[in-house]
Formats: C-alpha cells, structure tokens, sequence
C-alpha cells in the first residue's frame, strides 16, 4: 500500500477553485462593503443609477459570497481533502479528473449568467434561491457532478475507513441536492401560458405553502454550507496543522447525527408570528434551541483539540484563525438559539439584530475557516513557504475587530429598533415613527460600514500574501509535515 508522502496528489481542480474563491471573494465582499455605507449614506445609492441601487446589489453580494466566496473554498478544500484522507490522486482516474474540470468550468460559467441575471434585474425574489429555472437546472448538474467526484473518490479509495470530515461533506451534498430540487420548483410562465418571458416563472408553492418551503430551504442552506462544510474543513486543518488528534472523535459523530437530525426541523423559526401553523412554529424554536447541544459539541471538541498545547495558538498564527473561527460559530450558534425563543423574537424579528447575527456566522466563522485552509493549502500546493507571518497577523487582527465592529453595532441597532417600534405612549398609540428609527440608527449603521470596510481591507492582505506566496515565497525542499512554514 502507498504511503501519503509516496502518493502524487493532483492538486489542478484545487488550485482552480483556490482562485475563484480568492476573485469572487473580493467581488461579494466589496459588494457588502457597498451596500453597507449605502444603509448609511443613501446618496450612495445613485452612483449607478439603476444597477447600484440596494436592492440590485444586495442579491449579489449573498449569493456572491455564499455561493462564489465560500462554496469555491468548501470545493477547494474538497478537492483537496478528499485525496489525502482516501490516499489516492485524481491523476489516478482520468475520468474523475475529467469530472472535476467539468465542475469546475460549467460552474464558472453558472456563476458570470448568475451575476448578469442579478445585476439585470432577472431574480425570483426569494431569499437565497434568487436564480431563475435556467440556470437552476445548471446548479443541479453543477452539484450532480461534485456528488460524481465525492463517491467517484470514495470508489477508488486505498483507506478503508472515512474520516470524519467525508461524513460531513457527504451530508453537505445530500443536504443541499434535497434541499434545492424541493424549494426551487418552479413553473416557467411563458411555456404554461404563453405569456412573459421565457425565463421568468413562479414558485410551484403558493402562500403560507411558500413561505415553509422556503425557509425550510433558507435554514438548511445556512446548516449544510455555513455548517457542516466548514465543521468538515476545521476537523482536518486543525488536526494536520497543530499535530494534535481531534480529542473526541466519539464527540464528532456525535455531534454530526446531532446537527443532521435537528437542524432540518428548526427552518419555522423564521415564520413566528405569522400564518405558518403556531405547531410547526413552536417545533422551529423547539429544534433551534435544543441545536445548540451539537453545535457546541462541535465547537467544544476543537476547543478541547488544543488541550496542553495552548502555546500554539500564540506561536502559530493559522492555530489561531482556527481556534478564533471556532470561538465565533460558538457565539453565533447561541445568538441563534437565543433568536429563536419566541420571546425574544417578538423583539428581534426584522431588525438589525438578524443580519448582525449572520454576519458574526459567516465573518468570522465561515471566513475565517475558508482563509485558514487556503493558508494550510499553501505550501503543499505550491512547496512555497508562506509570504509574511506579520501579514497574516495584521490581517488577522483587521478582520476581527471588523467583525467585533459589524455585529456589535447590528445587535444594539436591532435591540433599539425593537425597542422603539413596541414603544407606545399612555394612550396607547406608537411613541415613535419609522422614520424616527432611521434617524436613530444612523450612527450604527456607519459603525456596521467601517466593520465592514475592515474586513474587506483584511481580505485584500490575504489575497496578497497568497499571491506572493505563489509567485515569490521560499522555495521548499519536501512537504511540511505538521506546521505550515511562514516566513517572519
């Protein structure tokens, strides 16, 4: 049997999707950024007339960052991941290779008529299923083929055994391949009626019906891409990059029949107060609180990987992206919990809270995560030294004050805007208007825009040791073993 150093891993679709999601991350945060000082400054939303305003841009950055930024880096830690955890090489099977190019391009070209469809207006307003039946049918065949590579690999594999970071992908494909074909259904208007555009269509759900549908999607997207994937990723690098088992790997299977069984029921809790069934409501709060036992049996269990060697985590800068991204899904997961009770929601639904609540997820957990594994990557996909540890530490500390910044300013916003419109007078009537809100809630929202403005500055950083790493970085002599090399 072939050892791991003895084996020729291909790492070509690897370093592919590296580079999509070092470009689309630029362009979804940049976005962000945009639209962000735009809450702020609404002057801003005239710079490109149409095409600049809010709610042109808005589609784009979620989409862009989830489904650019950070499905291009959970593709590229697959592509990498999964050679090294089965010891065998894509080079190994010229129609897997074949597949991953596919995937890889077909993707590309989803992802440019996805954001030109956007940018023109062409959306079915649902929130992140924005993308009309056309190239819906490209996302499944986009998915069906990294489903081909998943159990391709897994077919050809030389290890036995599938470490636990394959069960969490596994889960993120299934996950998704449901949860997309269900909520996306849709009737082409113009091939059922013959009037509209061809590509325009409407949910084959109507109503309350809808509204289900969609935020059981909505939820579980969150779950198998923000979640799962990232768990899969965290479980290797953190491992490979201090020389520490996972300490609980008991804990980890735990853990992930914990988040597969509640996590797809707990989607109602973004229908409280509405016509949705107050059952189903109550079983959305139910489930999303109960969550927080395997979201934090994940968190606790990388916590607890670095147990006696907490030096690292001084000494060793991409240790503390890990450790400081678990730090963040475990302040998110409860904030999320916490949303749910029904209580609370009462306040927080609507407000600014919420975004602040996804944004804590996806900065600083998702983000963090993403940029830790492309780091790690590195050397063994270039056998360069990594560029600067003083770039990787100022970036490392931007971004987070960027985060700390942008959630803490969203939860006081949404804690006042909740305030202010249950606010009633002693007859009864509103104290304030909405507008009274806006006017309050400046201030907030410029803080939200320099968080904001930070983390994009921080992500620039990465993207520029990256490419002096490739181009310029110590050349290596043999493939670091544990610790990635990083030059002072």
């Amino acid at each position: 049997m072939q050892s791991e150093n003895a084996l020729k891993y291909d790492y070509t679709i690897a370093r592919y999707f590296m580079y999509t999601t070092l470009v689309l991350g630029i362009v979804g945060m940049l976005i962000g950024t945009i639209i962000a000082f735009q809450m702020a400054y609404p002057e801003l939303n005239n710079l490109f007339g149409e095409y600049g305003t809010f709610g042109r841009l808005r589609p784009l950055h979620t989409d862009g960052v989830i489904y650019g930024f950070m499905l291009s880096g959970i593709w590229c830690t697959w592509y990498y991941i999964g050679q090294r955890v089965l010891k065998v090489s894509m080079a190994e099977s010229k129609f897997l290779m074949t597949i991953g190019k596919i995937h890889f391009w077909l993707y590309l070209a989803v992802v440019a008529v996805a954001m030109i469809s956007l940018v023109l207006g062409i959306t079915t307003s649902k929130e992140y299923a924005e993308f009309e039946w056309p190239i819906d049918i490209l996302v499944v065949v986009v998915w069906i083929l990294w489903g081909i590579s998943i159990f391709g690999l897994i077919g050809i594999r030389r290890e036995k055994s599938l470490y636990i970071s394959l069960w969490y992908y596994i889960a993120s494909f299934l996950g998704v391949a449901m949860l997309y074909l269900f909520n996306n259904m849709a009737i082409p208007t113009y091939f059922a009626t013959g009037y509209g555009d061809w590509w325009h269509s409407v949910s084959m759900y109507s109503g309350t019906n809808d509204a289900m549908v969609q935020w059981w999607f909505g939820h579980n997207a969150v779950a198998f891409l923000f979640t799962v994937a990232i768990v899969a990723m965290v479980y290797y690098f953190l491992p490979k990059e201090s020389g520490r088992p996972i300490y609980s790997y008991k804990l980890s299977l735990l853990s992930f029949w914990g988040l597969m069984f509640l996590y797809l029921w707990a989607g109602g809790h973004h229908l409280l107060y509405s016509t949705v069934p107050d059952w189903m409501q109550t079983m959305g709060s139910v489930f999303s609180i109960v969550l927080i036992v395997p979201s934090w049996g994940s968190a606790v269990n990388i916590l607890l990987t670095m147990k006696g060697e907490w030096n690292q985590v001084q000494e060793n800068t991409l240790v503390k992206f890990m450790i400081m991204a678990s730090t963040f899904y475990m302040f998110s997961t409860l904030e999320g919990s916490i949303q749910s009770v029904k209580s609370v929601n009462a306040l927080a639904h609507f407000t600014d809270w919420i975004p602040g609540h996804v944004h804590d997820g996806t900065l600083g957990w998702v983000g963090f995560m993403i940029m830790a594994a492309i780091f790690h990557m590195l050397p063994r996909l270039y056998k360069r030294e990594i560029y600067s540890k003083k770039l990787m530490e100022t970036q490392l500390w931007m971004q987070t004050v960027g985060v700390v910044l942008y959630f803490t300013s969203m939860w006081v916003a949404g804690i006042t805007q909740g305030m202010m419109w249950r606010a009633s007078d002693q007859y009864g009537n509103l104290a304030y208007s909405f507008i009274d809100t806006v006017t309050v809630l400046h201030p907030y929202y410029t803080i939200r825009g320099v968080g904001g403005l930070l983390y994009l500055l921080g992500f620039f950083i990465f993207v520029y040791n990256v490419y002096k790493t490739i181009t310029s970085g110590r050349v290596l002599d043999k493939e670091p073993q544990y610790a990635s090399p990083v030059a002072p």
